[in-house]
């Protein structure tokens, strides 16, 4: 079989789905694209079993189909040296040599048999279909990514929580310190449901998904989710188990208000923390009317620092502590220009809103716990 393509539409499609492959798989074949060629499609698979991804695009002067195995590393390594050229492709059907022939040269690699590559897990029954616009997805990826949990061992809370119900997506991650939740209204699914994206494809979407409003489907049952969108699918097994009643943990009563500024108080954190103690990163505010005092000290080598930044507050006049680190994570991921930080007393965990949304389908509450002075 043989077929001709762009060298910059052939990279550009391999290098998005290398992503998936891992440097230390456990079967050989997983270092290898999966080429499959059928009349002038060519498609392309790259997986770590738990993860893959599946490109598929026209090529020209397409003949012969077959499936073949390529090593990964060394046909991207080779695509990235070509200008701009139609490279033909040779493809030995019985010994799955390969031939790529540019305009001054010829490269010689060889192929391995693709029957060892893993096979696709179909969906089962049950499974529940959701439709929303690329920029919708990325959104929620991207805002509740940074939340998830690193501890490998408690694994249902390093992945995002997505929810279907009432007419919403929401997408919720936590690492029991620091919680998010975005919710979108302008999704259509055929009924409420939920599962947990785990963080490795989480992170692949956050990195290849468009921004702009191309439909995206999301497909999945108990076991797997298959999420497509435009030349490209991604395939993934999903975290088993129940995920925490995140709901429990969000307060009602909310009896103090302070209106701030993002961007500003963000640029203060930021100069404020340098002088933390570097075992905690611990941050005080001191609030009361109209004014907000942030300061941390380092007793251990007499550094200290405080600043004043304007805002608006109502309710008694308090202290409470925050990890640095933490509170600018969450201001930076918020988007906005004014922030509404709730809280009620200083051992409970206060809630982050913008004043103003950015858009009418969706809404964003952040939640970070405190720290004991």
């Amino acid at each position: 079989m043989n077929f001709i393509v762009s060298s910059r539409q052939i990279l550009n499609h391999l290098q998005t789905v290398s992503r998936v492959i891992s440097n230390k798989n456990t079967l050989a074949i997983l270092d290898n694209f999966l080429f499959d060629l059928n009349e002038n499609k060519l498609t392309v698979t790259a997986s770590d079993v738990e993860t893959t991804m599946i490109t598929t695009f026209d090529v020209d002067s397409a003949s012969g189909s077959g499936v073949v195995a390529l090593n990964a590393k060394r046909l991207i390594d080779t695509l990235k040296g070509f200008p701009e050229q139609p490279l033909t492709f040779n493809i030995d059907d019985n010994t799955k040599k390969v031939v790529i022939v540019s305009e001054n040269g010829k490269y010689e690699m060889p192929g391995v048999d693709g029957s060892d590559f893993p096979q696709v897990q179909n969906l089962q029954d049950g499974t529940i279909n959701v439709e929303m616009n690329a920029d919708a997805l990325l959104q929620g990826v991207t805002k509740t990514l940074f939340a998830a949990s690193t501890d490998e061992y408690r694994p249902i809370i390093t992945g995002i929580f997505i929810e279907l119900s009432e007419g919403k997506a929401k997408f919720v991650a936590t690492d029991a310190h620091k919680l998010v939740r975005y919710s979108r209204s302008d999704v259509k699914f055929e009924s409420d449901g939920s599962f947990i994206l785990p963080p490795k494809p989480a992170g692949l979407l956050k990195n290849i998904l468009p921004k702009d409003d191309s439909v995206v489907t999301v497909s999945f049952d108990k076991k797997n989710a298959v999420i497509k969108f435009g030349e490209y699918t991604l395939l993934c097994r999903l975290i088993e188990g129940n995920y925490p009643n995140y709901q429990a943990i969000i307060p009602n009563d909310v009896p103090r208000k302070l209106t701030v500024e993002r961007a500003p108080l963000c640029d203060c954190l930021r100069r404020v923390e340098v002088f933390s103690n570097q075992a905690n990163n611990l941050i005080k505010l001191s609030i009361m009317a109209n004014q907000l005092v942030v300061s941390a000290q380092d007793i251990d080598f007499s550094v200290s620092a405080s600043e004043r930044v304007s805002c608006q507050y109502e309710g008694e006049d308090m202290e409470i502590g925050f990890k640095s680190s933490f509170l600018i994570d969450i201001l930076s991921y918020l988007n906005c220009n004014d922030v509404v930080i709730n809280l009620s007393n200083p051992n409970k965990a206060g809630t982050f809103v913008p004043l103003d949304k950015n858009s009418a389908d969706e809404d964003v509450l952040m939640l970070l716990c405190p720290m004991q002075l």
